[in-house]
């Protein structure tokens, strides 16, 4: 009974205005925003922005959405309170870190029927996305490489056991690309000339901005489409690469998102619009804030009985010892 405006293949003026035909609707305001990319919070700012004196809160759930509205309180432009859903711990394990792990190997199977075993792969990003991608690959067997911007994540990276480079440095001998990072132009058309034949390159990330696929688009290339979401570039000397769903989401685009997954981060969402929804008038100011740690670890205990899994309960000498209530939270509202 809900109408719905989206599509498969959907073009990027399609993709507007499918955003607008869900705001723009005579006699109907909404009261909640819930976005994945800042996107629809971006159209209601650019084009409706009395609607916001109706609208209670927003929650958001990507990373680079918590980044626009970030952006947006520190030049005093956020007019309601948001919730940054994306840096809970339940949606940051599961929907970036064992989705992924899961995803990647299915996603780049079903497009290339590929090998894993002993192929060289470069993973840029090792946040919790680059972190399952590359417990993935190198349980089946691939020798991995990553890059890194951020010394603490590069560390990590270096205590797994993969080799820390910058992607110049192994771009002419890696099998395969993926790019984890959330940024955009990380591959760059230097690095895609320099690739070598068959090199395969694909995006995990959250935003299609992280492979420059514009500059691919150029007449001395060949474009050929070998399958659905599989193109071939093929320079003039022969060479050629495989990018995957041009350049978007690997997993969402030619894989599937396990129903689990989705549950984990769904629940998530529902409970920040429920607890913005419902706050009393001034808990929350016009200010980015993180998920409560009770409400975090409420989803989580909401799925524990999937598994058959049984929880220990403090006893009050415990919980006195520890200085925590019973019943949570357990974590303090900083803990990542």
């Amino acid at each position: 009974g809900f109408p719905v405006f989206a599509w498969k293949g959907e073009s990027e003026d399609d993709f507007w205005w499918c955003i607008d035909r869900c705001v723009n609707v005579e006699g109907w305001q909404p009261n909640m925003i819930l976005d994945d990319g800042g996107d629809l919070t971006h159209w209601i700012y650019k084009k409706y922005p009395n609607m916001f004196k109706k609208i209670k809160g927003i929650v958001e759930e990507s990373v680079t959405g918590v980044h626009r509205l970030y952006q947006l309180s520190k030049a005093g432009k956020l007019c309601v309170p948001a919730m940054n859903v994306n840096d809970s711990v339940t949606k940051q394990k599961f929907d970036n870190l064992y989705c992924c792990r899961e995803s990647i190997l299915d996603g780049l199977k079903r497009t290339t029927d590929m090998m894993f075993g002993g192929k060289q792969v470069v993973v840029c990003g090792y946040g919790e996305v680059g972190k399952g991608c590359c417990a993935a690959l190198k349980a089946m067997g691939s020798i991995v490489y990553v890059t890194e911007i951020d010394p603490i994540c590069a560390l990590q990276a270096c205590m797994d056991g993969f080799r820390l480079v910058k992607l110049n440095e192994v771009i002419r001998q890696v099998d395969i690309v993926i790019t984890c990072t959330g940024n955009k132009n990380v591959v760059t058309r230097e690095h895609l000339d320099r690739m070598k034949n068959s090199c395969i390159v694909c995006n995990m990330g959250h935003s299609h901005t992280e492979i420059d696929v514009a500059s691919l688009r150029t007449p001395e290339l060949t474009w050929e489409r070998v399958r659905s979401q599989v193109d071939h570039v093929i320079w003039p000397d022969g060479k050629r690469i495989v990018l995957l769903a041009e350049g978007r989401l690997l997993n969402l685009s030619c894989s599937t998102v396990p129903t689990f997954v989705l549950s984990i981060t769904a629940t998530t969402q529902a409970l920040a619009l429920i607890e913005l929804y419902n706050a009393p008038e001034g808990r929350y100011k016009q200010d980015v804030y993180l998920l409560p740690k009770k409400m975090d670890e409420y989803v989580a205990s909401l799925h524990l009985p999937t598994f058959d899994a049984h929880l220990t309960e403090l006893t009050d000498e415990q919980a006195k010892y520890l200085g925590l209530n019973k019943n949570g939270p357990f974590k303090p509202n900083y803990y990542r």
